[in-house]
């Protein structure tokens, strides 16, 4: 086996090496970036979530209201 062989080997391996610890990393970043936007939009659903039965309860109101009005109205 010759020196030089053995050399480049050991470079290439070096340098394939270090692009997949850049690839990964990179990766890792877009990961993480992409979760934190999944997050905000659980948040915002959650919020929604928690809204709708408030909205709800406003629509039985307001049914009810209306209900009179038309009694009120037939009389």
């Amino acid at each position: 086996m010759d020196w030089t062989s053995i050399v480049v080997a050991v470079v290439t391996g070096g340098l394939a090496f270090l692009g997949v610890l850049v690839a990964n990393r990179k990766t890792g970043a877009l990961i993480a970036y992409r979760l934190e936007q999944l997050e905000a939009k659980v948040d915002k659903h959650n919020h929604f979530a928690e809204r709708m039965p408030v909205v709800e309860e406003q629509i039985k109101v307001a049914n009810h209201r209306i209900e009179d009005l038309e009694r009120k109205v037939e009389t």
